[in-house]
């Protein structure tokens, strides 16, 4: 151990007559430690609710999404599809139709987004399948019906949609198509009767509240249009890579076809939640700022302090820069306790976060995230150990800048005047 270490370790521990300046070492090392832990809980819980919006999204959503630009609909979905396979990433792919219709049932009436769907394709590219609550995606399919009664396409709504129209399983629907038809009558809407066959819970309102899933074949005569469909759906093994993979299949498909990934389209929401995330990281680096001030007052008392250890040090040989060690390393080994005690919080407090809430609220009596307001059953939290490693590095390096100052007036105190009035 150099003797600059020894030193600043027995600096740290004040007299019997200096108590206050030991509590002042451990007020820091405190303020540290809660700015560390602060950020380490909050940006985990922020990690969490992002990674559980994005798989809420992907859940009814699929990866990438190619379209043709220059007309509303792909004849060639089919060739598109094995264009679409034989790409690397891609792990599956189904064809779809998109349109806004207008519900109706009995006396109420909603608007929704109406997809089309292969039922025996869809549960490989989203997770639709899983977010079912009743009913099946294969009964979509228009199967043949040997008797004379008509044959009733089937439809599958959200949860909230259905409560929205008061309909149960079992039930038909009327769905009005915004496109008219031209009789002799006029121009007519056009009209079709769909039974509900099920429902879905994603666990986002916006879609639980407004969509509604029906077979390709039925969209297709429903929207006339023939062989045609909206887009192709595509599934890939690494989602972080989606980006990546939609310019590769861009370059290969070529022009007319447009491909969009999951980032893309949700870019303004995940842009948001990114810099909510930053803009917290830097209020809350806000209070290691408060815990450097606290070591910079510290440092002071201390040197204040240690006039004539400092003087008789100087006098025995001890150079300036030995002297600015011994008061930096003091504020080092403050920064480093309180770093280490707040990464234990932190790491402890997270995986326990939601015990800790939950008996916050049997002590209130209260309910911090109302199932039906944030359709959460649990705080999502995830560590992320790059962002919890770059809090340990700032919060070790304020508290070793903030010590500086003091350590550098200690190494320019003359040993005469510290040992003048002994």
């Amino acid at each position: 151990m150099s003797f600059e270490l020894f030193v600043s370790l027995r600096h740290l521990k004040a007299k019997r007559t200096q108590k206050f300046i030991s509590l002042n070492t451990w007020i820091s090392i405190g303020g540290v430690a809660l700015g560390v832990m602060a950020l380490i809980v909050v940006i985990a819980v922020m990690s969490g609710f992002g990674k559980d919006l994005r798989d809420k999204i992907l859940g009814t959503n699929s990866h990438i999404v190619v379209t043709n630009i220059t007309r509303s609909g792909m004849d060639d979905y089919e060739s598109v599809l094995k264009k679409v396979m034989q790409a690397e990433g891609v792990k599956a792919a189904a064809p779809f139709i998109l349109n806004q219709v207008m519900l109706t049932f009995g006396g109420s009436s909603s608007g929704a987004v109406v997809r089309g769907i292969d039922p025996d394709r869809e549960a490989m590219v989203s997770d639709l399948e899983k977010n079912l609550i009743q009913g099946d995606l294969a009964m979509l399919k228009r199967g043949k019906n040997a008797s004379k009664a008509p044959r009733r396409d089937k439809i599958i709504l959200g949860k909230e949609l259905a409560h929205k129209l008061g309909v149960q399983m079992g039930d038909a629907v009327s769905m009005v198509s915004p496109a008219s038809r031209l009789t002799p009558m006029g121009l007519v809407p056009k009209i079709k009767l769909f039974k509900v066959v099920g429902f879905f819970e994603s666990g986002m309102f916006e879609y639980d509240s407004s969509l509604a899933f029906i077979s390709v074949e039925s969209a297709q005569k429903f929207f006339s249009m023939k062989e045609t469909v909206s887009g192709v759906e595509i599934r890939v093994d690494d989602i972080d890579r989606a980006d990546k993979i939609a310019e590769s299949l861009q370059e290969s498909l070529g022009f007319p076809y447009y491909a969009r990934d999951w980032m893309r389209m949700n870019k303004n929401l995940f842009s948001a939640l990114r810099l909510e995330k930053i803009v917290m990281f830097i209020i809350l680096i806000l209070i290691i700022l408060v815990a450097a001030f606290n070591i910079v007052s510290t440092l002071f008392m201390v040197v204040m302090e240690k006039t004539k250890e400092i003087a008789i040090l100087k006098s025995m040989g001890a150079s300036r820069t030995s002297i600015m060690k011994i008061f930096s390393l003091q504020g080092l080994i403050i920064g480093l306790t309180g770093t280490l005690i707040g990464c234990v919080g932190g790491f402890t407090i997270v995986p326990n976060l939601n015990e800790i809430v939950g008996f916050i609220e049997s002590i209130f009596g209260i309910t911090a995230f109302p199932s039906d307001v944030y359709y959460l059953d649990k705080l999502p939290s995830e560590i992320q150990y790059l962002d919890s490693f770059l809090i340990i590095i700032f919060s070790i390096l304020i508290c070793f800048l903030a010590s500086l100052y003091p350590a550098w007036r200690a190494s320019r105190m003359n040993p005469v005047d510290g040992l003048r009035y002994e």
